[in-house]
């Protein structure tokens, strides 16, 4: 059998679904399991040892592009799909499966996508809280519950991996390794005032801690700003690493400090100690899915507001988390 995935076009949605990934593989022995994925997710897909090949996703958040969807989809058509499970629940992401003519086309009903996705699910959200468990649903007959316990994610960072990109980046290890990622793609409600993260970065080096930031190279102004605050203390590795990359340092790290972020999910999936800061967004849909993970929230009357931006002007669920209350948690994965 040969089957196809569309992924998320986010890459801590596609991280939490490679427990799917592996129920597939588990329930079709044998199964030869591709991804098609925008280039900026392939990165995690590689690493997931369910997925053989990644087809590149050319297009953009929004972009309809009818004819290049037709294009890829006779592409898709000469591989000989038998089934596509499609994760995203827009109408243009059921297109290109539908053109392609793969029989057996998987997923939720979502825009309306009668005729394009042809083994539908209806989306309960109170029965499936979890987007982990919304993708396990795929794996089941429709109105059929998805089989617990699920297993959290998991990517793979190898020694070799390791090795070959610090010699790449020209780093060496420290003994120990706290990596704080700042930045948040969705917007500036779900990240934790720069000032904080210095003072915590400066507690933190004061117990042998390298401190090194992690992100894109949009995060690189804010990673610098942290590093300015605390001088001498920080590796500011924002938009200087590659996705992949970014995996295998993170790999290293004895400690990580992030907000609700890809980063996040990704060194969930790594199985690294986290500390998860919750701003304006909610644990209880998208969780650093992990036994090692504490996460720390205000939860104040106003969160989780769900906005890119502070809808009252003051952003008090992070502004008002101290780092003394972060540095609490992190004692406790820390040892003196």
């Amino acid at each position: 059998m040969k089957a196809l995935i569309v992924a998320p076009s986010w890459i801590g949605d596609t991280i939490m679904a490679q427990p799917l990934f592996a129920r597939l593989c588990a329930r079709h022995p044998g199964l030869q399991l591709d991804a098609l994925a925008p280039r900026w997710v392939a990165p995690v897909l590689h690493r997931m040892a369910e997925i053989r090949d990644v087809v590149d996703s050319p297009f953009g958040h929004g972009q309809l592009s009818l004819k290049a969807r037709w294009r890829l989809g006779r592409d898709l058509a000469a591989r000989g799909y038998d089934a596509v499970y499609v994760l995203p629940n827009s109408l243009k992401s059921a297109l290109v499966p539908w053109l392609a003519g793969i029989p057996q086309r998987v997923g939720f009903t979502g825009e309306s996508r009668y005729g394009l996705i042809n083994v539908r699910h209806d989306l309960d959200k109170q029965a499936l809280p979890l987007m982990v468990e919304r993708f396990m649903q795929l794996a089941e007959t429709p109105g059929t519950p998805p089989a617990k316990p699920i297993a959290h994610p998991r990517i793979s960072s190898s020694q070799a991996d390791r090795q070959r990109t610090l010699a790449e980046l020209g780093l060496s290890k420290p003994e120990r390794i706290v990596a704080f990622c700042p930045g948040a793609e969705y917007g500036p409600a779900k990240r934790w005032p720069a000032a904080h993260f210095a003072t915590l970065a400066r507690s933190l080096a004061e117990q042998g801690c390298a401190i090194w930031l992690f992100g894109s190279p949009k995060d690189h102004a804010v990673a610098e700003e942290i590093a300015r605050l605390a001088p001498g203390l920080c590796r500011n590795l924002c938009g200087a690493t590659s996705l992949g990359q970014a995996v295998d340092l993170l790999a290293l790290a004895d400690l990580v400090v992030c907000n609700d972020s890809g980063l996040m999910h990704v060194a969930a999936a790594l199985d690294r100690p986290i500390v998860a800061l919750y701003g304006s967004s909610s644990p209880g849909f998208t969780p650093p899915l992990s036994n090692r993970a504490d996460i720390v929230s205000l939860n104040l009357d106003c969160s989780p507001c769900f906005k890119r931006e502070c809808p009252l002007g003051h952003l008090d669920c992070l502004n008002k988390l101290s780092p003394g209350q972060v540095l609490a948690h992190c004692q406790q994965w820390i040892s003196p």
